[in-house]
């Protein structure tokens, strides 16, 4: 038997979920280089030592929770209907930013009067049988539909299926809804409160390797490295503002007067040298939140900044990554 030395991240090997993933891994600085689009095996420059191959969503929980592929990157409502309850399956991420939709309910427009749980109730009591429910998460769905004590049948489907109230082998259907477009053009609806799970992509790892394997625990700390980085810096932005001031520690006690041109531990500012040496200037440069950078400009501007200059941010790492952290938590709670 040959043993296997490669570590293995197993990606999304279709549809939208798939081109996110690449996209992502992208950004965060780990393209995937794949020589040819039709096969299955990909590698990561930055990473040599990991290998890329690509599987169904639902396969790489099953892959992951096997132990044939230590690494894996799916949808959370994957993950919760796969990974099993023995606890080999063990989520590093669950927030990487794509990916985003819910595994809903979603009933006949023909049927007004069913509007949230409380009336699917009352109306799989008048039917002459049990409540029929089309779905490819029998296990999430079942588990739901039983917590809210509504008698029902399970019906496994692969295919579309929208269509199964309207051809009759069905009576609803629980399905991931992201717009709710495809609902609509089929004439169904989702329930008010029948959401069964929110899901976006997630990053998982087989427990037993990481435990036990210590070049797999270094590869989780690298990917984690790499994706919190991304995603914290992705939220921010880099600010460079130039600002007349008798000293660097005046300008930093001015720009602690305000709200957010603080910077992550403080401003970093340096002398800029000019022409004029009668006038004393320095160059600041902050960290800011996306979302708040009108104000940041607005308050560098009141204490005299100017020919401020905005950047995005490639990586903000951290002294060790929260997540990594966590992640040693879990194995030692799940050894204990």
């Amino acid at each position: 038997m040959t043993v296997r030395t490669q570590i293995r991240l197993a990606l999304p090997s279709k549809g939208r979920l798939e081109l996110q993933a690449l996209e992502f891994l992208s950004m965060a600085g780990l393209p995937i280089f794949k020589p040819n689009p039709r096969q299955y095996q990909a590698t990561i420059p930055a990473i040599p030592d990991l290998s890329v191959i690509f599987q169904r969503a639902g396969d790489i929980v099953v892959s992951v929770r096997q132990g044939s592929v230590e690494f894996g990157i799916t949808g959370l409502d994957a993950i919760e209907e796969k990974r099993g309850d023995n606890g080999e399956v063990l989520i590093l991420h669950d927030h990487l930013g794509f990916g985003q939709c819910a595994l809903k309910l979603a009933v006949p427009e023909s049927w007004s009067d069913v509007i949230d749980l409380a009336t699917l109730r009352q109306k799989a009591a008048q039917l002459p049988h049990p409540l029929r429910v089309a779905t490819k998460f029998p296990l999430l769905t079942g588990r739901f539909l039983q917590s809210h004590a509504i008698p029902h049948t399970l019906i496994a489907a692969e295919g579309t299926l929208e269509t199964a109230p309207n051809i009759g082998y069905a009576d609803i259907i629980a399905d991931l809804v992201s717009s709710g477009q495809t609902l609509q053009d089929n004439r169904l609806r989702p329930l008010i409160d029948g959401e069964i799970l929110r899901s976006e992509a997630a990053l998982i790892a087989n427990r037993q390797a990481l435990k036990t394997n210590p070049a797999v625990l270094d590869m989780g700390r690298q990917l984690l490295e790499y994706v919190e980085a991304h995603l914290r810096a992705k939220e921010n932005l880099l600010v460079i503002a130039n600002m007349r001031g008798e000293s660097p520690s005046q300008i930093a006690q001015a720009m602690f007067t305000k709200q957010v041109i603080g910077g992550l531990q403080g401003p970093t500012i340096s002398p800029v040298l000019v022409r004029d040496r009668n006038q004393s200037w320095f160059s600041v440069t902050i960290v800011v939140r996306r979302d708040q950078l009108t104000q940041a400009i607005a308050e560098l501007r009141s204490i005299g900044g100017s020919g401020i200059i905005v950047t995005p941010v490639t990586y903000i790492f951290e002294e060790e990554p929260p997540r990594y952290k966590a992640m040693l938590a879990s194995l030692e709670r799940l050894e204990d």
